[in-house]
């Protein structure tokens, strides 16, 4: 098979391009980016900056998995707030979605920790938090109104009580199921899932109680708010644009651009604005996308790359470069974990 493979990527040698963009004009990127040299803030200030992981392996009767969240602080030492967990799940086809929202859950309560314990001046967030209220739903199951309706009513107190311990950064909803819907075993997965986007959801909440300190920040990105073109602008300013600099800004309000209800605190995050912007941190390296959860000035975003450059090497943060590094669950060390644990069922692979 692979042979054939090798053949077809002969023939092609050198005949795959990149795509091009469709831009009207060769003007257009320049009156959309502005360079500028980006010094470093002299302010004093602690920052903190997250990221999760998760990874399974498949076995004949079972998946093994394991997840986990870091957070690196610095406010003049580096200090770690860690969470993770390995265990097993059956067979399900939402698999994927369960093990995202538990990551989601323990990066949160880890930043939510940093903030309420550390009391970090900013915070960085890997990703998108207005890409994650775009699909605040697990895509992977069917729950009847009539249940979501009751699994709220049920156990939203116990949430919100949750979010009051930021040092407790487990996952409470397979608890809650056992407390308040235990009876209905033959839900127990659809239940629970659904369940984990109701306690993402409060502790994001809780967290965006402090949009100030808050900053996304992401490599890569679809969006093409700005060009409307078959290529993702982010990848335009890479391409075209090599210095320093900073890009038109976005405003965006939730309520406008997401046709969502959300099923928890639909009036908060409905309210919400955020200001959208893509930044390049050193001249040559590559372009991010920067979120702030409120509507910030043009000073105001300026001041931010300040700070962010302050702690960045070859243009992207150190610390959510050290957090990825720290917190990635390779093949090896799920490997490594199941021998550790002894888990000693069949993954089906041995006749091999």
């Amino acid at each position: 098979m692979l042979n054939s493979l090798y053949i077809k990527a002969a023939s092609k040698r050198g005949s795959i391009k990149e795509i091009i963009p469709e831009l009207e004009g060769n003007s257009i990127v320049s009156d959309n980016w502005s360079e500028k040299n980006i010094t470093s803030s002299d302010d004093e200030f602690s920052i903190g900056a997250g990221d999760g992981s998760f990874n399974k392996k498949k076995f004949l009767g079972f998946n093994f998995y394991a997840v986990a969240a870091e957070s690196l602080i610095f406010d003049g030492q580096l200090k770690t707030i860690e969470q993770s967990d390995i265990d097993r799940f059956p067979y399900l086809s939402y698999l994927d979605e369960f093990l995202s929202n538990y990551m989601s859950i323990f990066e949160l309560k880890c930043c939510l920790s940093s903030l309420e314990e550390y009391n970090v001046d900013y915070y960085l967030i890997d990703g998108s938090i207005y890409g994650d209220l775009q699909n605040p739903f697990p895509k992977g199951v069917e729950t009847s109104a009539k249940a979501k309706k009751e699994l709220i009513s049920a156990t939203l107190n116990d949430f919100e009580e949750m979010v009051k311990n930021p040092s407790d950064k487990s996952v409470y909803s397979p608890k809650l199921f056992n407390k308040y819907f235990k009876i209905y075993q033959e839900h127990k997965y659809p239940y629970t899932l659904y369940l984990t986007t109701i306690e993402r959801l409060v502790v994001l909440k809780e967290i965006l109680k402090n949009p100030r300190k808050m900053i996304a920040i992401s490599k890569s990105s679809s969006n093409n708010d700005i060009f409307h073109s078959n290529m993702p602008d982010i990848a335009i300013f890479d391409k075209y644009t090599q210095k320093e600099g900073i890009s038109k800004v976005i405003r965006k309000k939730v309520s406008k651009d997401i046709n969502t209800t959300f099923p928890v605190f639909d009036e908060f995050f409905k309210d919400l604005k955020f200001t959208i912007f893509y930044l390049r941190l050193a001249d040559y390296k590559n372009v991010l996308k920067v979120e702030l959860p409120y509507e910030a000035s043009m000073a105001e975003i300026e001041e931010i790359a300040t700070k962010l450059k302050k702690f960045s090497t070859n243009g992207y943060p150190y610390l959510l470069k050290k957090a990825h590094n720290d917190v990635v669950i390779s093949d090896k060390n799920i490997k490594e974990l199941i021998n550790i644990a002894k888990v000693g069922e069949k993954s089906g692979r041995e006749m091999l």
